[in-house]
């Protein structure tokens, strides 16, 4: 069956209000600590992988008696993250459209690393979102709408060393052919002022960040 949505959650930080975001047709994927957190709560992921070194024996007992699929992979010879693994499966599922929950946290380059890998979902032409309970992370390489959602802050960041063509519509503070640079913090804290504003850029690729404190 095509797969509409794919749903990652990570061994960031997670909130029982992310389950809410769950549609009885998403394909559910826990990487290691996300697994035992989607069990722990009921739901029965289609996939857990990763190398489960942050569980106990008794934890990955139960994430085994609780999924559909399990794929275990040994911390010292893999050569990508968790999270990074069960984007890899996502991916072969060929979905739609990727959620990524749990992929933020103490750990900054963690963080980093799952929000560049957003750029493999967006070469295939599949809409990526990574979202936490402060923040509603998209990326874009030519248009994208932005729809209010209850973030008080709109910013945008470049993920290449150029961005050009900025042009945004229904925000507080507009732009027209804008061009912003890595470091550059010109469209950053900005606002919506229509229920769905349009970001559309020439070149380079755009992080759009909803946020609030």
């Amino acid at each position: 069956m095509p797969v509409h949505r794919a749903v990652i959650f990570a061994g960031g930080i997670l909130s029982d209000q992310f389950l809410n975001e769950l549609a009885p047709d998403d394909y559910i994927i826990g990487a290691d600590r996300g697994a035992l957190f989607l069990v722990k709560n009921g739901v029965i992921p289609d996939l857990a992988v990763g190398d489960f070194d942050s569980i106990t024996p008794d934890e990955f007992k139960l994430i085994q008696d609780n999924c559909e699929r399990v794929i275990s992979c040994d911390s010292v010879d893999k050569d990508l993250t968790d999270s990074e693994l069960a984007l890899d499966l996502a991916l072969e599922e060929q979905p739609e459209e990727i959620l990524l929950l749990g992929v933020t946290g103490t750990r900054i380059d963690q963080t980093l690393a799952c929000i560049q890998m957003m750029t493999r979902p967006l070469q295939r032409q599949i809409r990526c979102t990574a979202m936490d309970l402060h923040n509603y992370i998209t990326l874009t390489g030519s248009q994208a709408l932005v729809q209010e959602r209850g973030y008080q802050y709109v910013s945008l960041l470049p993920i290449t060393p150029e961005v050009t063509g900025i042009t945004l519509q229904g925000f507080k503070y507009p732009l027209e052919g804008a061009t912003l640079k890595l470091g550059m913090s010109l469209a950053v804290s900005n606002q919506l002022i229509a229920p769905t504003g349009t970001v559309t850029i020439e070149s380079g690729l755009l992080l759009i960040i909803q946020s609030r404190d």
